[in-house]
């Protein structure tokens, strides 16, 4: 076939199985990505014709040189990520706040301000200002605000970019008639795809060849059993998990081998249609978004009814004489906008989300929005799935029961360190102890020669010498494994070292066993069958039985005995596999009466004859299997409980497994362990709940769910919604995406989790940990305290300079700001004096309150409620006594330097109003600075007393130093006078100023004594 036919039969048909991928990310992945609808289903349709259509040659592969053209054609094989939001639209989204629009009204006042007063400047004049700096200089703190937003975000989107390109993954191809192994984002539709035990799929594709091939596809379909796999055409078309002959990206091998030709790639996936819907959602804002938007609100409303309430009130008293009197009033206006604006409060929110950002990446947390630290910190409900977050996802071989007893393994997961333990019983000699261990040997060895797992030992990066730089892989099927990883643990392997195997009955949902025949190379190559199985199905293959070193026939005593003991290990939520074997007496399976032999004389498949080979078998034990508990997790769930965090199970186990582990690790208590109708719930009864009431009232109660699909896991986070919770929920499966979608804080596994989900998560779990989520929630809790405490301090001191400007103008004649038969409107406080107070002088205490030390037990309170405000009454009620003594202390120290005022110093009198004027400005300036330091020291708790932990954050000493050293330099520096209105103050006005300013700590203490006194009543 020619390059130009080729491209034609490949753009008729590449695209099997699915519907061109919408909505892609570019024209480019557009050009490349939407292909025709296909013709033909490859499920339907023979594999050999699928390979024909495709162009390819099932004996050897594509050629390098027509992959890449083909790569070239149809892009990489991804899944396309959200649609990039491009810099500038992220830079302008800055700008959404409520408080950053009041800022640009008041921009946009000063520019009208500074233009009338240019135009009605007298001829000749200076005509005021030559550039309006005021506007100028707001504009400037906007963009100064919104580039550090931008760059912050920009430092966790790269985050989570560095944890997906951690490892790259790889897959086995036949190219050029030889194996190859690729990264698989270059597989290419035709690719001939060589699938071996633990492998990753990497594409869709049709099965070509396959060898007892299982597949686990619960990422995909939610079926917690792996699939078996064959090759025979469908006669009609079957819904996606009942697809046998057809292979999907996001899944894995469990068992067996296989060849796959690559029908689809990237987003036309059965994945990539996932990904592609998820991506229509639109994500909620965090409780703090919401919070801080109300705040913003709030604070916009106010300042424009103290505003309006001042205009009204000049209008009615003065009213508006000239042109002057116009802009004296709109740069009222002004001052009180810059004076209501925390303009440093985004910046600061922003870094210290950062910080704590980077705090959790530490921890193992990859949080891929800001604000999702605070949500995390409120959750009051946390949904985990069971495996591989609560438990260690490494199966493990616990319980060895054989006809002379019982014996325990220590040690767990995939590491073959531990020892073999009897378990004693009275009723057991010592002798019959002795030979329960021996019986264990052999039940080991034989589970681990009828096996088709593999535990491999892979060293780090030292010389492997030390027991650090060792790591252990389970490839195939973790039950198989955990039996290799049993018979390594007490040596059993030595039992099988000479043995090689010849041949194998698989193990199909059917049968529910497997067996293999290998033959002992130390005794002249006789043959033995290996089997093991389902006890209660493997059992009735079995006559004999080895007791003690010897085998006599079974009766049927020892069939309950075992049949008994199978139920008492299910109980204790142990998956069951039975061993047995049975020696062939000679080396060549044609001399096995009944073995079938073919016209050629050789042995027909022995996997066709599994009535000849699996009959008189001799069972020798079996074992009882669990996915242990992680160890730290107990103790992360009884923190969380102390926190007020539900703790819930989710999981597509068994019922009796899901209790055993929750009972392990606190979520239910040993007596709803062995309840199961009270503590566990069925996916099978939460359909059978009549309506939504039902439900809510089963959520509300339950905190373990076995066999649950992925649409019951949704409904649970829904209705866990629906009842005021805050929920986290983990997920890693492609099915799981959904729900981590709806969750308020959804957690994706970052070492198990699919690309959808973690695209669909605000968090990833980098080492797959409920206790890191714990952790993560101590860190968000610590954090939304230190908010509470910069906004208590922050809006403390801007409704201080508020009502500092309100009262200087509605009281300017009473404190002699304004003297008697003048005309026009006086600002107590200018507005570049204003902004020097928000951005400078106070924004450094405030980022150091961000990393405040706790002042209590944050895990020892319950959590926010969603109908719980950021600023609550209390806060309110600190935030508006602080600014009125704030607000007073300012004023009377303004007076004292003004003549005509109630505590006027007589000595003023000689000096004119303007250098009066300028002066006062400067004391009332000072002692709003002095004032809201101290007032930051006070803020960090609502009722403790600052004198407790005064010292604990330096870096608020240090912010607090920092902010003094700058008012000197505006009250000293010639330049800064001029630019500020200030001028150098005597020693006796510093003594008034830090007088005047200490007023502030003792009503705040005052307050807080007042405050304990009634809370102790």
């Amino acid at each position: 076939m020619d390059d130009r036919k080729k491209d034609q039969s490949i753009q008729s048909h590449a695209n099997f199985d699915g519907d061109s991928a919408t909505g892609n990310r570019t024209q480019i992945r557009q050009d490349q990505q939407n292909q025709q609808p296909p013709q033909i289903d490859p499920s339907l349709a023979d594999a050999q014709a699928v390979a024909a259509l495709l162009g390819v040659d099932p004996n050897t592969g594509l050629s390098q040189a027509e992959a890449e053209r083909r790569l070239a054609q149809y892009g990489p094989n991804e899944l396309a990520s959200a649609p990039p939001v491009p810099k500038w639209k992220k830079f302008l989204a800055q700008f959404k706040d409520p408080l950053v629009y009041l800022l640009l009204a008041a921009t946009g006042i000063s520019l009208i301000a500074w233009f009338i007063e240019k135009a009605n400047a007298a001829p000749g004049a200076e005509g005021g200002e030559i550039l309006p700096f005021d506007a100028i200089v707001i504009v400037l703190i906007l963009i100064v605000n919104a580039v550090l937003g931008y760059i912050q975000e920009s430092k966790a989107e790269e985050a989570v970019e560095a944890l997906s390109q951690m490892t790259a993954p790889q897959t086995n191809v036949l190219r050029d008639g030889k194996i190859a192994r690729i990264n698989t984002v270059d597989v290419v539709p035709g690719d001939m795809v060589v699938l071996g035990e633990g492998d990753s799929i990497p594409a869709d594709g049709r099965l070509l060849a396959a060898a007892s091939l299982r597949v686990a596809e619960a990422s995909l379909t939610g079926e917690s059993v792996p699939v078996g796999k064959n090759v025979d055409t469908l006669a009609e078309a079957k819904a996606l998990g009942d697809r046998a002959n057809m292979v999907f990206n996001g899944t894995s091998v469990t068992q067996g081998t296989g060849r796959a030709i690559v029908t689809s790639t990237g987003m036309r996936t059965q994945v990539g249609k996932i990904a592609d819907l998820l991506q229509a959602t639109d994500d909620d804002d965090s409780p703090l978004q919401k919070e801080m938007n109300y705040v913003s609100k709030i604070l916009g409303i106010a300042v424009c009814i103290i505003a309006a309430v001042v205009l009204v009130a000049l209008a009615l008293t003065e009213g508006f004489n000239d042109i002057h009197d116009v802009i004296d009033s709109l740069l009222l206006s002004v001052s009180l906008a810059v004076a209501a604006v925390p303009e440093g409060l985004a910046a600061i929110l922003t870094v210290v989300l950062a910080l704590g950002v980077r705090r959790m990446a530490e921890h193992h947390a990859i949080v891929k929005k800001l604000h999702s630290v605070e949500t995390l910190g409120s959750a009051s409900v946390i949904c985990s799935d069971k495996t591989g977050t609560l438990t260690r996802n490494e199966m493990t071989v616990e319980r060895v029961v054989t006809p002379s007893g019982e014996v325990q393994l220590t040690g767990t997961g995939y590491a073959p360190e531990g020892r073999m333990i009897a378990i004693p019983d009275a009723a057991l000699s010592g002798s019959a102890a002795s030979a329960a261990q021996v019986e264990a040997v052999a039940t080991l060895a034989v589970g681990a020669l009828a096996n088709d797992g593999e535990l491999r030992e892979n060293t780090g990066a030292g010389d492997g010498s030390a027991a650090s730089d060792i790591t252990w892989e389970a490839v195939g099927d973790p039950t198989e494994v955990s039996l290799i990883v049993a018979a390594r643990k007490v040596k059993a392997d030595r039992k099988y070292a000479n043995y090689t195997r010849i041949g194998e009955i698989p193990f199909t949902s059917d049968r529910k066993r497997m067996a293999v025949v290998a033959q002992d190379n130390a005794d002249a190559g006789r043959l033995t069958v290996f089997a093991k199985g389902a006890p209660d199905v493997l059992l009735g293959y079995c006559s004999r039985i080895a007791v003690n070193g010897a085998v006599r026939p079974m009766t049927q005593g020892d069939r309950q005995q075992i049949l008994a003991a199978v139920e008492r290990l299910s109980a204790e939520a142990y998956r069951t596999l039975g061993q047995a074997y049975r020696p062939l007496g000679t080396a060549s399976l044609a001399d096995v009466p009944g073995v079938a032999i073919n016209a050629a004389g050789h042995v027909v498949d022995i996997a066709e004859q599994s009535d000849v080979l699996e009959n008189d078998l001799i069972w020798v034990g079996m074992v009882g299997i669990i996915d242990p508990p992680r160890t730290e997790v107990r103790d992360s769930v009884a923190e969380a409980h102390r926190a007020g965090i539900r703790t819930v199970m989710i999981t597509g186990d068994h019922p009796l497994t899901a209790a055993r582990i929750a009972s392990d690790l606190g979520i239910i208590d040993a007596t709803g362990a062995a309840d199961l109708g009270s503590t566990v719930l069925t996916g099978t009864q939460l359909d059978e709940l009549p309506d939504e009431a039902a439900f809510d009232n089963a959520t509300r109660n339950i905190s373990v769910y076995a066999r649950v699909a992925p649409e019951h896991k949704l409904k649970i986070v829904e209705s866990l919604q629906r009842q005021g919770n805050i929920v986290a929920m983990t997920g890693d499966g492609v099915n799981d995406a959904p729900a981590v979608k709806t969750a308020d804080i959804g957690v994706a596994m970052g070492i198990t989790g699919t690309e959808v989900t973690k695209q669909s998560a605000k968090m990833i779990l980098a080492d797959d940990n409920f206790s890191t989520i714990v952790e993560a929630v101590r860190e968000g809790r610590g954090i939304f305290d230190n908010i509470r405490k910069f906004l208590r301090y922050l809006l403390s001191s801007n409704v201080g300079e508020v009502f500092t400007v309100f009262g200087g103008v509605m009281l300017a004649g009473f404190l002699g700001i304004t003297q008697p038969g003048s005309q026009g409107v006086t600002v107590p406080l200018l507005a570049t004096q204003l902004l020097w107070i928000n951005l400078l002088t106070d924004a450094a205490p405030a980022l150091a309150m961000g990393v405040d030390p706790s002042t209590d037990d944050v895990m020892a309170r319950k959590p926010r409620k969603l109908t719980d405000r950021v600023i609550d009454g209390q806060m309110w009620g600190d935030i508006i006594f602080i600014g009125i003594i704030m607000a007073a202390v300012t004023l009377i120290g303004m007076d004292m330097h003004l003549a005509g005022g109630l505590f006027t110093d007589r000595s003023v009198d000689a000096v004119g109003h303007d250098a009066q004027m300028t002066e006062a400005r400067t004391m009332g300036f000072t002692i709003l600075v002095f004032a809201q330091m101290l007032n930051a020291l006070c803020s960090r708790s609502h009722d403790q007393s600052v004198f407790v932990g005064l010292f604990a954050n330096k870096w608020l000493w240090g912010a607090i130093a920092l902010s003094t050293l700058l008012q000197l330099a505006v009250v000293y520096v010639p330049f800064l006078n001029t630019a500020f209105g200030t001028v150098p103050l005597s020693a006796g006005a510093w003594v008034e100023c830090l007088g005047l300013a200490m007023i502030v700590l003792v009503a705040s203490e005052l307050r807080k004594c007042v405050l304990r006194a009634m809370h102790r009543r």
